[in-house]
């Protein structure tokens, strides 16, 4: 999934997300225009997920 389809639905993805993994914040999940790697790096550490289990997370969606 790109940048711009993540963006377009990033409310019902973040919803998915917390309720998969209870411990996430919406901080946690803050998408800001050209922060991508920023917030995929606190999913990382929080989760202990690497950068390509989370790509597949999201993507399974």
């Amino acid at each position: 999934m790109n940048t711009t389809e993540l963006l377009g639905n990033w409310n019902e993805q973040k919803g998915k997300l917390k309720a998969r993994f209870a411990s996430l914040t919406d901080d946690d999940l803050l998408f800001a225009e050209g922060k991508k790697e920023e917030m995929m790096g606190r999913l990382q550490k929080k989760l202990g997920k690497t950068k390509d289990e989370l790509h597949g997370i999201i993507d399974a969606l």
